[in-house]
């Protein structure tokens, strides 16, 4: 390949009209392009793009000097510049048709990958567009395309389910909207997105992991670094919020019912989170009681610890053992709760608490025993 004129004349120009801390990269790129070293220009070009003070430059980078060499680059870096370049455009209409070209591009045998990738990013622009149903077949073939992969670049994984989160967010499908955003996040650096951006994907998380009728166990999240982003944002007590959820912390849950109210979508939801505290208030009553010797509860003592009257327990925990929450029985009769299993809690600093405590009653209880069989039956431990 001839050295074009052009090529050389853009990065010329931009090596004497860029700031000093950018003028450097064009120099660069210009010793690379003639020298034909395309593996270590593509790394430069990717650290360049990827510079916040680049971005004004990531359309022309890509329409003046990529284009020019791309059949000697890695398809899935091509698209990445390309995304770069669209992610400038003032139109989304015209991001999506451009992303839509590079899709046609790169749809050939040896590079599916990369075909993948712009298709889902095509996705993406036309969910911003509110096509739904688009957006919805590109994922689903996209998905198939995906598992018949030998090796995925994770990249194409952290754009599936980017989009998929999406995608079910503008759906309200809050269950899987939180699974697709934390499978987006065991993708990708959380570091590497802005400090907004990071508080945001939280936010939504905490919304999706409340308002689900799925999930009741909200470990994976409180667990996971990006809950974090919450603390000293005016977001914070969203935090507060789930920890109450996840203790069933009826009281904690009730003072910060000014705050709910000020959230649209969780005051629209509130007689289901009213269900759904009194429902983790009986799991984690109950956890409370595995081990200890007392699994049959009364319908009085769920009442008191659940603030529900009494005639509400029954279809109360009727209503967890249909969700897998717990498992055991009902005496109607005797107007008590059986329950032989109760889902694996995720454990705050004061459950744990709670749990070693537990434990240290257990052990004095053991050595008590053991002290009796000692005394009444010495020959046993001669």
């Amino acid at each position: 390949m001839e050295i074009d004129n052009a090529v050389t004349s853009y990065l010329q120009q931009q090596q004497r009209d860029a700031p000093s801390e950018l003028a450097h990269y064009f120099s660069e790129f210009e010793d690379l392009y003639e020298r034909k070293i395309w593996h270590q220009l593509t790394k430069h070009v990717e650290t360049f793009i990827n510079l916040p003070e680049a971005a004004a430059y990531r359309v022309s980078i890509y329409t003046e000097f990529v284009r020019d060499w791309q059949k000697h680059m890695n398809k899935v870096k091509l698209v990445l510049f390309a995304l770069a370049a669209a992610r400038q455009f003032d139109s989304i209409p015209a991001a999506s048709e451009f992303m839509t070209k590079i899709s046609e591009e790169v749809n050939k045998p040896d590079s599916q990958e990369a075909y993948a990738l712009a298709s889902l990013e095509g996705a993406h622009f036309r969910l911003l567009l509110n096509d739904l149903d688009s957006t919805r077949e590109t994922l689903e073939k996209c998905e198939k395309m995906i598992q018949s992969f030998s090796h995925v670049d994770p990249v194409i994984y952290a754009s599936f389910y980017r989009v998929c989160a999406d995608y079910y967010k503008a759906k309200a499908v809050f269950g899987q909207y939180y699974k697709n955003a934390l499978l987006l996040l065991a993708c990708i650096d959380i570091q590497e997105l802005g400090a907004e951006d990071r508080v945001q994907r939280a936010y939504d998380l905490s919304i999706a992991a409340l308002l689900s009728d799925t999930i009741y166990n909200f470990g994976d999240l409180l667990s996971h670094p990006i809950i974090e982003s919450l603390r000293d944002t005016e977001h914070a007590w969203m935090l507060t919020l789930l920890l109450a959820f996840n203790a069933g912390d009826i009281g904690k849950f009730e003072s910060l019912i000014s705050k709910l109210h000020a959230q649209p979508l969780l005051k629209q939801q509130e007689p289901f989170l009213q269900q759904k505290i009194r429902l983790m208030a009986l799991i984690e009553s109950m956890f409370k009681r595995q081990g200890a010797g007392a699994r049959a509860v009364s319908f009085g003592t769920i009442s008191a610890e659940t603030k529900l009257p009494a005639g509400e327990i029954e279809h109360l925990v009727m209503k967890a053992l249909a969700l897998g929450l717990i498992r055991g029985g009902i005496d109607q009769v005797e107007q008590v709760v059986s329950v032989q299993w109760v889902q694996p809690r995720y454990l705050g600093k004061g459950q744990i608490k709670d749990l070693v405590e537990r434990l240290e009653q257990w052990e004095t209880r053991v050595k008590e025993t053991a002290l009796k069989m000692s005394q009444t039956t010495p020959e046993l431990f001669a």
